[in-house]
Formats: structure tokens, C-alpha cells, sequence
């Protein structure tokens, strides 16, 4: 931290916060965050995404640092393209899971996130992917199984996210941990799991404590770092549970958000 900065940490989610609507990072935004850089912070992306969905966009921004990806489970060296931490999910506590909550609330269309550096997204019948995300589909649930995941995707056919992840977590909230990452994007993690989990780990790392850290998201799925982070910033188009617990609220995703709070604090 130095006078001119006040945070050692810039800790940015990516979807609907960092990355524009078209999964760009616009100028103002990568001029801003290099600007606290320069003053001798550190800028490490937290997303839900794992890493094999995360590594284009770092690749694309010249990103050399620690990434969270997966809601924490991966504490990634993008320089090194190297997994430092990797937490896997329970395969038969997750399988108690999907049938309690199938009981509650039946069928769901489901996804899987394989773990490592190359892990497959696998998706079943159903399931809608947003964005050309790249995956696999399977017809055969067993696939789903046959080897260590990060985490699962549901989606139900006439539920809302909020309405699925609040049966999810009713009903499984004792053997996984339910987040939800945007609209239609509901998913099982390993139980205790959650951004501040990974962020912590990173942070630590990178010798910054939580009161040193400033961390922007939109989601419900950023709740957990905005309770660990010393000053938390929804954007604009933030989930109302996450607007309601911000320090502040800045401008959208689309509007450069990020850059409106960076420039205020760099003067």
C-alpha cells in the first residue's frame, strides 16, 4: 500500500464485473487497474469460473498473477499457467445432494466442472450453457463420475436461480455448499468452499491481510469476499442480496465501474 493507493489488493470478480457484457476489458478499466498496480497494489481476479474457462481472458489481459478460479477451489499462477491449490468436490456427498434436491423439487439438467488445468465442462441433456463457453455433452450420467470435479451445475426447468438455490441449499445445504453465479447458473461446490476461501489462501500468498483488501462483484456468489474484504463495491447491475451488503455501489459493468472507484481512490 502507498500514500497514493489505499488498498495492497484490488480483488476483481470477472463476469458482469471486470468484463464488459461482451467478455472484453474495456481501456478506461485496464488503464485504471495498471494505474493501482503501479501504486503497489496487486490485482487478482476471483471468479467463478475454472480454469480452464478463466485462462483465455488472462491470457488476452496480459494477466501474469494469482487468479481464484472455480468459487476458490483453484488458486492459480497465470505466469506459470500452474495450479497451486486445487479443492475437489465430495463425488458421493454431491450425489446425496442431487438426490435430495431432485426429491424436493425434481429433474434437474445438470453440468459438471472437472478438475485441473485441462478440466472438461461436462453438460447433460437440457442444460442450457451461457456464452460460448467451450464443453462436452453427455448423455450418459455415469460420465459425470468417472473422474474428480471441482463442482456441479443444475438447472431446473421452471424454477428461477434464486428459487432453486434457496431449495438447493434447504434441502443439501448439509453435505454441499449452493451458490449462485448469475441467472441460471446454480452450483454444488465442496461443503465450506467460497471465493474467500481461495482469496484468503491468495491473499496470504501475496502478504495482504483482509482489512487491505478492496473487492468488486455483482453476485450472490460474491457475498462471502465481500464479507472478508476490508471494502466491498457492487456494481450497478449487481444482485439486490449483493447491492444490499456493499460498502458502495458504482457504476455498471458496461460502464466502467471498476476505473469510476480505481480513479477516485488514485485522485
Amino acid at each position: 500500500m502507498s500514500a497514493a493507493f489505499p488498498y495492497g489488493l484490488v480483488a476483481t470478480d470477472l463476469d458482469g464485473t471486470l468484463l464488459r457484457d461482451d467478455h472484453s476489458v474495456s481501456r478506461r478499466t485496464r488503464d485504471a487497474l495498471a494505474a493501482a498496480t503501479a501504486a503497489g497494489a496487486a490485482h487478482i481476479v476471483v471468479t467463478g469460473r475454472a480454469v480452464p474457462w478463466t485462462r483465455p481472458i488472462l491470457d488476452d489481459l496480459g494477466y501474469t498473477g494469482l487468479a481464484v478460479c472455480g468459487q476458490g477451489a483453484q488458486v492459480y499462477d497465470a505466469g506459470a499457467h500452474r495450479l497451486l491449490t486445487s479443492v475437489t468436490l465430495d463425488r458421493q456427498l454431491a450425489g446425496v445432494a442431487l438426490a435430495k434436491i431432485e426429491a424436493e423439487v425434481g429433474p434437474l439438467y445438470l453440468a459438471a466442472s472437472r478438475d485441473g488445468l485441462e478440466g472438461e465442462v461436462l453438460v447433460g441433456p437440457g442444460y442450457e450453457v451461457h456464452g460460448a463457453l467451450p464443453s462436452i455433452p453427455f448423455t450418459d450420467a455415469s460420465d459425470v463420475w468417472a473422474a474428480p470435479l471441482n463442482k456441479l451445475y443444475i438447472q431446473h426447468p421452471d424454477l428461477t436461480s434464486d428459487e432453486l438455490a434457496e431449495a438447493a441449499t434447504r434441502t443439501a445445504g448439509g453435505f454441499v455448499t449452493v451458490t449462485m453465479a448469475g441467472e441460471g447458473i446454480v452450483e454444488l461446490l465442496p461443503l465450506g468452499l467460497s471465493k474467500a476461501t481461495g482469496l484468503s489462501l491468495a491473499a496470504r500468498r501475496l502478504g495482504v491481510k483482509a482489512a487491505g483488501t478492496i473487492a468488486f462483484g455483482d453476485m450472490p456468489n460474491d457475498l462471502p469476499m465481500f464479507a472478508w474484504a476490508g471494502h466491498s463495491v457492487a456494481m450497478a447491475n449487481a444482485h439486490p442480496d449483493l447491492r444490499a451488503v456493499a460498502d458502495e455501489v458504482t457504476a455498471s459493468n458496461e460502464e466502467d465501474g471498476i476505473a469510476v472507484v480505481l480513479e477516485r481512490l488514485l485522485g
